[in-house]
This record gives C-alpha cells, sequence and structure tokens, in this order.
C-alpha cells in the first residue's frame, strides 16, 4: 500500500520535533520506507528537517539523502561535517555514493573521501568520479559478483558468497579471465546442477550484452530496453569489467531524459524545477519565449504584405488564426511522432518513404478538414464560395507543408546532433504559424488577382 502524507501526520511531526521527542519520532520513522521519510522531510521547513535526519543513524539517513529534492539535500550536506557525510557514504552503493560527492564542493569533496574508513570503497568512488555522469562509467555500480573461468563450481559458490556480502541484490554473476576481462556470464541453473569440480569454462555463456564506459547512458537505456535487462556489464578499454549497470539507475536515466525532452517541448530550454528562484526559471523560459516574439514579429510583417488584400476582402483576415493554428498543430503532431521513433530507435525505411507516408496521411485529413470547413464556412458562416475555396485550397496545402516540415525537421536536428525534441516546441510552432499565414495569403493572391 503507498504511503500518503497526510496535514495531521506533518502536525504530529512537528509537535515532536518541538517537544523533542527523540525516542518516539526515531521509533516512527524506522517503520516507514527511506523514501517515504524523504517525503515528509520535504513538507517540513530545513531546521525540522535537519533536526530528523540527526536523530536517526546513518544506515537509515543514507539511503533518505538519495530521495530528497536537490536543495534540501544541499543544504543538509552543508550542515554536516566531512567525517559526518562520510559516514553516511560508507552505507552506500559506490554510484549512489559519488552522485552525492559530486555535488559538493571541490575541497569538501576531498575531505570528505579522506575521511572514508573502507579504503577499497573510497578507490571504487574516486574512480566513478572521473567519468562524465551522463556516461555508463558515471551511472554503474561497482559493486557485483564475478567468477574466474578456470575456477570450478565448488571455488565459484565460496567466492560468490564472499562477494554478495556487500551487495544489496545479485543480478548476474559474470565470468573473467586473470586478466578480469569480461569473457561471459553464469547460469545459477547451471551452477546448481553441475557436478562441483567442473570447472566454470566448460558451462558460462558467452553470448551476452555489454556496454563500455563511455557509451552514453541514454544508449544503455535503448540497449536494456530493447532486451529486457536487468542488469548490463560495464568494460572498459582493454575489455575488462569494471562495473555494472541495474534497471534502477536506467529508470532514472529515463525519467531524466523524458523531463528534459518535456522540458525542451514546452519551450524550456533548462532543466528547472517548480521550486527554484525567478531568475533561474526566466533563464529557462527566455530564450524560447524571445524567438516566438521574432516570429511573432514576422508574422506581421507577413500581414503586412498583405494589406490591400485585406482591405478589399476583409474576410480573409478572420481566417488567418484558423490557417496558423491549424499548421502549428499539424507540425507538433508530425514532429512528435518522429521525436518518439528517434528516441524509442523505431524509425525504419528511407526517409523518401517516410516522407511519402507523411504526405499522403497528411492529405487524406486535410481533405476531410477542408470538407468539414467548406460546409462550415457556407453552411454556419454564410461566407462567398470564392473564400470558402481558397480558404479549404489553403488548409489542405498548409496541412501537407506543416506535416512535411514536422516530419523533416527533427531529423535534420538528430542528424546534426541536435536534441530533436527541440522541434515539438515553440521552433515548430513559431515557424508552421508563418508558413501557413503565407501559403494561405499567396494562394488567395492567385485566385483573387490582387
Amino acid at each position: 500500500m503507498e504511503f500518503k502524507i497526510s496535514k495531521d501526520l506533518i502536525s504530529r511531526f512537528e509537535q515532536l520535533i518541538e517537544t523533542r521527542q527523540d525516542s518516539e519520532l526515531e521509533s516512527i520513522l524506522n517503520e516507514l520506507h527511506h523514501a517515504d521519510i524523504a517525503e515528509i522531510l520535504d513538507e517540513l521547513d530545513f531546521e525540522q528537517a535537519t533536526y530528523i535526519f540527526r536523530v536517526l543513524d546513518s544506515e537509515k539517513t543514507a539511503e533518505i539523502l538519495l530521495e530528497l529534492e536537490d536543495d534540501l539535500r544541499e543544504n543538509i550536506l552543508n550542515r554536516l561535517s566531512p567525517k559526518e557525510i562520510a559516514e553516511e557514504l560508507d552505507e552506500l552503493e559506490t554510484n549512489d555514493a559519488a552522485d552525492i560527492i559530486a555535488e559538493l564542493s571541490q575541497s569538501k569533496k576531498e575531505e570528505v573521501i579522506s575521511e572514508l574508513q573502507d579504503v577499497e570503497h573510497a578507490k571504487d568512488i574516486v574512480e566513478l568520479l572521473r567519468y562524465d555522469e551522463n556516461t555508463a562509467g558515471g551511472i554503474m555500480h561497482k559493486e557485483l559478483v564475478k567468477v574466474n573461468e578456470n575456477w570450478n563450481v565448488l571455488t565459484c559458490v565460496k567466492q560468490m558468497r564472499i562477494q554478495a556480502e556487500n551487495i544489496s541484490r545479485v543480478h548476474s554473476i559474470y565470468v573473467v579471465d586473470d586478466e578480469d576481462r569480461l569473457k561471459g556470464r553464469l547460469s545459477l541453473k547451471d551452477l546448481l546442477t553441475t557436478s562441483t569440480k567442473t570447472p566454470i569454462s566448460d558451462v558460462y555463456i558467452s553470448k551476452l550484452n555489454f556496454v563500455k564506459v563511455d557509451t552514453p547512458d541514454v544508449e544503455v537505456a535503448r540497449i536494456m530496453q530493447k532486451y529486457d535487462l536487468e542488469a548490463i556489464p560495464v568494460i572498459d578499454e582493454l575489455g575488462r569489467l569494471v562495473g555494472r549497470i541495474t534497471i534502477d539507475d536506467i529508470v532514472d536515466v529515463i525519467k531524466d531524459e523524458a523531463d528534459k525532452d518535456y522540458q525542451l517541448a514546452a519551450g524550456i530550454s533548462q532543466d528547472v524545477e517548480a521550486d527554484d528562484s525567478v531568475w533561474e526559471l526566466t533563464k529557462a523560459r527566455l530564450p524560447w519565449l524571445v524567438l516566438a516574439l521574432l516570429g511573432g514579429f514576422i508574422t506581421v510583417h507577413v500581414l503586412g504584405l498583405f494589406e490591400g488584400a485585406m482591405k478589399e476582402h476583409g474576410t480573409l483576415f478572420f481566417f488567418t488564426p484558423l490557417i496558423a493554428a491549424m499548421a502549428g498543430n499539424v507540425g507538433v503532431q508530425s514532429s512528435a511522432i518522429i521525436v518518439q521513433g528517434l528516441a524509442n530507435d523505431t524509425l525504419s525505411g528511407s526517409l523518401f518513404n517516410r516522407l511519402l507516408k507523411e504526405i499522403s496521411l497528411s492529405l487524406l485529413n486535410g481533405l476531410i478538414l477542408a470538407g468539414v470547413l467548406l460546409l462550415g464556412t457556407h453552411f454556419l458562416l454564410g461566407v462567398d464560395s470564392v473564400i470558402g475555396m481558397i480558404v479549404t485550397i489553403a488548409l489542405v496545402s498548409v496541412i501537407v507543408i506543416a506535416s512535411l516540415i514536422g516530419t523533416f525537421v527533427p531529423l535534420l536536428l538528430n542528424k546534426a546532433g541536435i536534441d530533436p525534441a527541440l522541434a515539438t516546441g515553440p521552433f515548430i510552432t513559431t515557424s508552421n504559424d508563418i508558413c501557413g499565414i503565407m501559403i494561405y495569403f499567396t494562394i488567395a493572391k492567385l485566385i483573387l488577382g490582387f
């Protein structure tokens, strides 16, 4: 059953903190999952959250740290000494510990590392800090179970028991050679059903998926999603096994990437949260709003070119919002499909076939919508038949052109190494608005001859 926070519960915690009832506070919190405690801390003010954090032991608070909102975690870390932070990190797996250390200043980072009690743990954390956070090396765990291909099954089981003591969950058993180069994986079923004297080299599975330390995290996510993997090994430039990535890390990558794409599509150029400062939110939103404003100036200029036509045929003006809106909507729909296909690696066939399919689809949609519009302008609005014809022809033309732009632009951006999610935001909407109005009045000019 999912934990729910209520006002009464928050009030209860505030009362316990105010009266310094530490034993009761600790008793209640120890019954809760660390993610639920993090939610509670996010609802309290900073002083109260810090107080609760100090009441609990490091084994509990280490997991809570990972779940806290960035601002609250930063504030709490600033209040803790390097020794206290090191005590928290000693309880965490290497990649989680490395993520927290990466948020500290350079001077405090060095102090915390020097305070870590487990030397091997400290070495692993330092190694992870070398990698870019958006690569396989940056998100991998150093904790894993590996066996040597030259061992027999009995030795293998003994070594696995020792290694598994430091791992919360064993997803896979990896097989390496004497140089630590990854050779394959070991099936637990084969291990249990094979003679204890059998060499591992006779039973391991050589075929397995793996990634290199410099593989982008989104590519790792794609591979794990495609092959339905719970974990994947990571190798270095020499083919040596250096870590593993588990599905919970990939869920975070997918979420972060989805958030980023959604923000780009909404016209937000930076990763921001609702609780960020006004200045941070302004910096994230302003660039695309400026683009939209420039697009608006261009649209006004285009309309100005046909000022005489609108004076003579004023009815044309009333349909400009409709044409612009349809152009923007169709472009966003087309680009969203392409961006989704690029993200999931499900696009197939040539560019020509893709564009041909889009033309066929947009023509069908355009003709249906044009028919509805033609009937509406004639019977509901009583618009002149010539104007109605202009609007319907323009609508079909705009839908076809907008869908082609919406298809082609994300493919072009992707080929240029730019996030194609840009194409689903104000960029595509603004450009299609301008194109739509230009097409509309050009068709009107050809038919009416002004």
